[in-house]
């Protein structure tokens, strides 16, 4: 049987089904080949038990002496096809042989009058089973009762208990046949609901998502379509938003190619060196706008992807990590003349976390922070722990964001100041990418005094 049938549901059921009906049927068997011997041995006692009173009936006492005679009939009754060997011994109540066998033993305990014993022997080396019937002398009641002794061989005993016992394990091997093809047919018509859903599934037209219709199916699949509708709509949601991010994205990268491209051709049509230089400065900043925006989509690919798969954490020191990034950022914040800050309130917040992410997040949130802000602006960035979390903070005094467009502006390629600063919407967005991806909460807030707007992100502390 090929590995394929056991991995279906139909098969799995009918082998956990048969496991213990197959389980029960041993049990069985072995009841019935006990009873098989016990029913053999009663049938065997009962002729010895026959072919002893059918002796006792013969004993006479006749001039103060006992005379058996041996009746044909009394040994007809162990006539078969096996080659048993029967034995008879009989002797008075004081132990003397009178006829048979002596090598037959007499009974193990002491019988009254009418009493019979069964028990087993060996005789000539081979085993017996014995009855001892004790016969009442009536003509002479002194002289105590006569033991009759009859003895057979196991042959016929033996194929006895083989014969029962096979039509036993016949009867049980045909009952469990039976019982699994029963079982079959309802594991089919019990299952067809799954089988139905199963090919609805696989006839749908490939990237549909419309919600699976399953029609009547058995109450214990109704959470499984119904997380399959949920999956569907999960998914669609997901889709609509990637093809948005696409299309938003293939029109911020054709534009500043659509600039370069007239820029460039402006610039080989024109023969004064000076407006040659001017179109080379505007493709140069045109280049670099793109440069950025190939830079952010690819952050945001890359903090999506630490969604899905969640890259290895070690501990990363985010005072160490944002010193860093205000070094890296100090000429954009020198040319627009903005007190670039830092404020710290330890000197050590360790965080479980990827360094590459949590980098592109710090880098974002100042780097947006240094684009709104006016020129003789102030920027500062802010580390504390408090007990288990620690607390990034990026402050400026630019234009800030309303109240009513706080949850939008997290939103891919929105933009609230479209002609005042150049960038393409997607700081935020990476921001809080990266800080889902982290397990960290964003959040947005007016300064204490003036203008501008406070970014907080809230981490969770590694353990000391």
């Amino acid at each position: 049987m090929s590995p394929r049938t056991f991995s279906s549901l139909r098969a799995r059921l009918l082998l956990w089904l048969l496991v213990p009906l197959g389980a029960f049927a041993v049990l069985n068997i072995w009841f019935a080949h006990r009873e098989a011997r016990n029913t053999a041995t009663m049938v065997q006692d009962r002729l010895l038990l026959g072919s002893a009173r059918i002796i006792a009936q013969q004993i006479q006492y006749e001039d103060g002496l006992l005379e058996v005679a041996i009746p044909p009939a009394a040994l007809e009754l162990f006539q078969s096809l096996d080659q048993d060997r029967v034995y008879y011994r009989i002797a008075s109540a004081r132990g003397v042989l009178l006829s048979g066998y002596a090598e037959l033993p007499p009974p193990p305990d002491t019988l009254r009058p009418e009493e019979s014993l069964f028990f087993s022997s060996v005789v000539r080396d081979q085993p017996v089973r014995v009855v001892a019937y004790a016969q009442p002398v009536f003509a002479a009641p002194g002289e105590g009762p006569v033991v009759i002794e009859v003895a057979q061989t196991y042959q016929a005993h033996q194929r006895l208990v083989q014969q029962i016992w096979a039509t036993s394990l016949r009867q049980e091997l045909w009952t469990l046949c039976l019982v699994a093809l029963l079982v079959w047919i309802a594991l089919r018509r019990g299952l067809k609901g799954i089988v139905g859903l199963g090919t609805k599934v696989r006839e749908r037209i490939p990237g549909s998502l419309v919600p699976l219709d399953p029609g009547p199916v058995p109450q214990e699949l109704e959470p499984l379509v119904g997380a399959i509708n949920g999956y569907v709509q999960r998914l669609d949601t997901q889709m609509a938003v990637r093809s948005r991010f696409i299309a938003n994205a293939a029109h911020q990268l054709r534009t500043p190619f659509t600039v370069l491209q007239t820029q460039a051709s402006f610039g080989l049509r024109n023969p004064d060196p000076a407006q040659k230089d001017e179109a080379l400065g505007a493709i140069f900043q045109g280049v670099r706008h793109g440069t950025r925006l190939v830079n952010q989509l690819l952050s945001l690919s890359t903090a999506e992807a630490g969604m899905q798969h969640p890259r290895p954490s070690l501990p990363v020191n985010l005072v160490d990590l944002v010193q860093r990034v205000l070094e890296e950022q100090a000429a954009l914040a020198q040319s627009k003349d903005i007190d670039l800050g830092l404020d710290l309130h330890t000197d050590r917040a360790e965080l479980m976390a990827s360094s590459s992410m949590l980098h592109e997040l710090v880098a974002n949130l100042v780097d947006n922070a240094l684009r709104y802000t006016p020129p003789k602006g102030v920027v500062t960035a802010s580390v504390r722990r408090v007990e288990e979390l620690v607390v990034l903070r990026v402050e400026d005094n630019g234009p800030g964001i309303p109240s009513q467009d706080r949850t939008r502006v997290f939103e891919r390629f929105c933009r609230l100041h479209d002609d005042e600063v150049p960038g393409c919407g997607l700081g935020l967005s990476i921001v809080q990418e990266v800080a889902h991806a982290l397990g960290a909460e964003v959040q947005l807030s007016d300064p204490a005094t003036g203008t501008g707007l406070v970014v907080t992100v809230v981490f969770t502390a590694a353990p000391r």
